[in-house]
């Protein structure tokens, strides 16, 4: 069994990564940290994990991460990037959820999260954890940065119009929706039921963290630089993402639908739906799949993508499996075979 460590398990992705991590048939979460938590019983921090897991949290200082194979960072922003590189020179693997290594441009980096990186030369050796665009590196690597949630659906909705030369880059629209666990774990009073319920907002309107890390990601892929107008907003839901993405075709497209469809054909965790059926949330609830729809209105000349995914997942902890199970030579799909929770 490999052995797996998880710092910091008590946030929604923490949490999100131990429930996939103790049905998994081939490895064995052997740490997992909690400052706040030190010492309690993980099933009684998180009861729907009784009879799955009999470890305590312990201090991350004091636990023996660098006996693991793998460790997750589960962490908020600027923690990774602290304890990576010990990990590393100790043999461990190590994929971090967080944004800490997303970006290339470091300078970049640090205007928009606000901190001095703490380990620049990390940056370069880094893989961008998404496998449907860096699979064979993501199977050789040491350090994963694990893609946001709105970059996955985002991304994954834009790519095969941008490989293909079919839109305009300089002007793509991205309008977000996105669940309240998309902000954490965390004492909010802007996130209270009593104030998310029965509304609905934008927010960071003037400038999202996920813009440059989308921009950045696709300009390297496809090497056009993009021109992304993103707007996010909060609905009141727990879970999901929806992405509607607008852009202009650069000419007539007669196959949209097909071209999609080729350009996805053997991903296990992408399905592009027909366009008679419906794009929903809860069609990926609880599991690691980013569903998609593609079509040009009324022949106008806007192509119009529709991408949801469950940001816990494929947003964050299975896709961070994902990339698990390529690193260690898994089965892409091992652990991660669920089907979505409906209702």
């Amino acid at each position: 069994m490999v052995r797996i460590g998880i710092v910091g398990g008590t946030g929604y992705t923490g949490s999100e990564l131990l429930r996939l991590l103790v049905t998994h048939p081939r490895v064995e979460v052997a740490v997992i940290t909690s400052r706040g938590d030190a010492g309690q019983r993980v099933s009684e921090a998180l009861p729907m994990l009784r009879g799955r897991c009999d470890l305590r949290f312990e201090e991350p200082e004091r636990a023996a991460l660098d006996r693991c194979d793998l460790v997750f960072f589960a962490t908020p922003n600027g923690t990774a990037m602290e304890h990576a590189p010990a990990l590393l020179d100790a043999g461990v693997r190590v994929i971090d959820l967080a944004a800490d290594f997303r970006l290339k441009d470091v300078a970049l980096w640090e205007r928009w999260y606000g901190m001095t990186h703490a380990a620049p030369a990390l940056v370069d050796e880094a893989v961008y954890g998404l496998p449907e665009l860096h699979r064979a590196a993501i199977r050789g690597a040491r350090l994963i940065a694990n893609p946001g949630c709105y970059p996955t659906a985002i991304t994954l909705g834009l790519l095969p119009l941008l490989e293909q030369g079919l839109i305009d880059p300089a002007r793509v629209i991205a309008d977000g929706k996105s669940g309240v666990s998309g902000a954490g774990r965390k004492a909010n009073a802007g996130l209270l039921m009593a104030e998310v319920g029965e509304s609905f907002k934008a927010y960071s309107v003037a400038g999202h963290r996920h813009e440059p890390e989308i921009e950045e990601t696709l300009r390297l892929a496809t090497g056009e630089p993009l021109g992304l107008t993103f707007v996010p907003h909060l609905v009141p839901m727990v879970r999901g993402i929806e992405a509607t993405l607008y852009a202009g075709l650069r000419g007539p497209v007669s196959d949209l639908q097909e071209r999609y469809v080729k350009r996805y054909a053997g991903e296990p965790f992408v399905d592009v739906l027909p366009a008679e059926l419906p794009v929903e949330t809860r069609a990926v609830r609880g599991t690691n799949v980013c569903r998609l729809a593609v079509l040009e209105p009324q022949g106008k000349g806007t192509v119009v993508v529709q991408a949801v995914i469950d940001n816990l997942v494929k947003g964050a902890a299975g896709q961070a499996v994902q990339n698990m199970n390529l690193m260690l030579g898994l089965p892409e799909t091992e652990g991660l075979d669920s089907v979505a929770l409906v209702p």
